[in-house]
């Protein structure tokens, strides 16, 4: 009877989850057809920094759209935010376009475009697999295997949530390889630096050392010189003096 119960409740809320999400996609498809005003709102909303990573996101189109289509989203969802057409809000429109222009020109790339796929394509086995697992635990709990996931609308939810977070993960990542490799960039740049200093005060110490060795040789023989005299001197006066003879008487 619990269990019957728990079944139950577990189906409400299910359903209730089911309604929110068809909500949200009712919006979206509303989104899709957004004045221009509305459009330039979508794409520069809060958070817009990491829901514009995904490429398919900003430009509401399916993953599995095929190339005129892509070209055709594009075409339309450019004119609307273009800053000719909204001149009285130029600036966040150019915001807008460039976001656009950013996603469709990163899916124009067969490398890039791989690679938001395989975002996607991670997002949606890692829902699969957390799926398993609940429905492992509840079939070890004795509990009806039934989850929210069963609903398309809701495991197409769970998908969602997960992408938008590897997107953003994979962005901190990047950001984080970008800082050090500008911090190494940086202390390469200062070592070169250090180096050329030393190089060109050792230029400058040689010079100068070229520069006065003549000089430093004329001293120094002039002092040997002097050092001579003076010992030369020196000696005369240190002569005994001579001795007379005493004469005989």
């Amino acid at each position: 009877k619990n269990c019957a119960h728990g079944a139950a409740l577990h189906i409400k809320k299910h359903h209730q989850y089911a309604i929110i999400y068809q909500q949200v996609k009712q919006i979206e498809k509303r989104d899709s057809v957004f004045t221009s005003k509305q459009q330039i709102d979508r794409l520069l909303r809060p958070g817009s920094s990491y829901f514009n990573l995904n490429p398919f996101e900003v430009l509401q189109i399916d993953p599995e759209a095929t190339d005129d289509e892509l070209k055709k989203r594009f075409r339309a969802l450019s004119i609307l935010v273009h800053p000719d057409k909204n001149q009285d809000n130029a600036d966040r429109a150019q915001k807008a376009f460039e976001a656009v222009d950013k996603a469709y020109k990163l899916l124009l790339d067969p490398e890039q475009k791989k690679r938001a796929l395989d975002v996607i394509h991670a997002g949606k086995e890692y829902v699969e697999h957390n799926v398993k697992e609940k429905r492992k635990q509840l079939k070890k709990e004795g509990k009806p295997t039934i989850v929210e996931e069963d609903d398309p609308e809701l495991f197409e939810q769970a998908v969602y949530k997960q992408t938008m977070k590897l997107f953003a993960e994979l962005e901190i990542k990047r950001k984080e390889r970008e800082a050090k490799d500008m911090h190494e960039r940086k202390r390469a740049r200062e070592e070169e630096i250090e180096v050329a200093e030393k190089a060109k005060r050792d230029r400058e110490w040689q010079k100068n050392f070229e520069e006065t060795r003549d000089g430093r040789v004329d001293s120094w023989r002039s002092f040997q010189n002097k050092g001579k005299a003076k010992e030369k001197k020196n000696r005369s006066f240190l002569k005994p003096p001579k001795v007379k003879m005493e004469q005989r008487e």
